[in-house]
């Protein structure tokens, strides 16, 4: 659940100044990354125009690849600072290792959920062998001020509640949808759903006012809200909503994203998300020194090493450019 780019940037989010007050339709472009040796992503959180969507302040968004004589995902180990990571799949298989001792294959429908807190480092790959598709959604959480510092921890939940509707079937990774409560722990109010829309359906899901929404389309061309959404589009919806529509005319699977604004303001570089510029370039030395974060054992290879940190101080900033 990583950010490799060797010349990341740093991303200045939070607070409540560029949140809209009432519904929107902004369609966010994302941007292909490539995620360790073999996977290219479309990073469509944090991208320009929206920072995060509540707590949610990174999305990626990979596959369907066909990995049958490829590696698949090969992820070494690397460092994280002030977040959860929520692994979601599609298709396939992901081999989770972390410094705490977790070992976890992640596979369809279920959810692997990594609080970084104080600090953790972690590695992620297609086990041998592996599936022949790969397709899912990588995710973070920003930690609260009270949270941030928590003690590590990694969770895996096989199953998940989930609300139905004629046509429609969403499956609750985080937080609570129409009385459905994910068992993930979440340190602020947020959603994160699955929907699964059926060929010619329609349905309404109730929302939270207080919440601002977005959606990404997985697979299909749904429907949200009166826009029409090509697989891989991100939606921004706003605030000020009471209800979602969404409808189909052939089989579509969407996740929906949503939160109370964070109001405080973050500095997010590489895999550390802090509130100043001191933090992060603590946390990359002692990533470096071979400090604070622990080691992963059990993965083949050599750790990541941290990029150069920007040559402009990193100050925390709004949640929109």
């Amino acid at each position: 659940m990583s950010n490799l780019d060797v010349r990341p940037v740093p991303t200045l989010c939070g607070g409540r100044r560029a949140v809209p007050g009432s519904p929107v339709h902004d369609v966010l472009p994302g941007r292909a990354v490539l995620l360790g040796e073999s996977t290219e992503v479309r990073r469509l959180l944090p991208t320009l125009g929206r920072r995060m969507v509540g707590a949610w302040c990174f999305v990626d968004h990979y596959g369907p690849d066909e990995i049958a004589a490829e590696p698949g995902m090969q992820v070494p180990p690397h460092p994280h600072i002030g977040l959860q990571t929520v692994s979601w799949l599609l298709d396939g298989e992901i081999l989770h290792r972390d410094s705490v001792g977790s070992v976890q294959t992640v596979r369809p429908g279920e959810l692997g959920l990594m609080t970084a807190g104080r600090a953790i480092a972690h590695s992620e790959q297609s086990p041998d062998p592996h599936p022949a598709l790969l397709h899912g959604a990588q995710l973070w959480v920003a930690l609260p001020e009270p949270h941030r510092r928590t003690e590590p921890r990694f969770e895996h939940h096989a199953a998940l509640p989930v609300v139905t509707a004629p046509g429609l079937r969403a499956t609750v990774l985080m937080g609570e949808l129409d009385g459905a409560a994910s068992p993930g722990t979440a340190f602020s109010p947020l959603v994160g759903a699955e929907l699964l829309l059926a060929a010619g359906a329609a349905a309404a899901l109730p929302l939270e006012r207080d919440f601002e929404y977005a959606v990404l389309t997985l697979s299909g061309t749904p429907e949200v809200d009166g826009v029409r959404l090509d697989p891989g589009a991100l939606l921004y919806l706003g605030c000020n909503r009471d209800e979602l529509r969404v409808r189909g005319d052939s089989d579509c699977r969407l996740l929906l994203l949503g939160g109370e604004p964070f109001e405080e303001e973050i500095v997010m570089w590489w895999n550390f998300v802090a509130r100043t510029g001191d933090e992060i370039a603590q946390a990359r030395e002692d990533w470096m020194s071979g400090s604070h974060f622990g080691e992963v054992t059990g993965y083949d290879g050599a750790p990541l090493p941290a990029p150069a940190l920007p040559p402009v101080p990193l100050k925390p900033r709004g949640r929109a450019r």
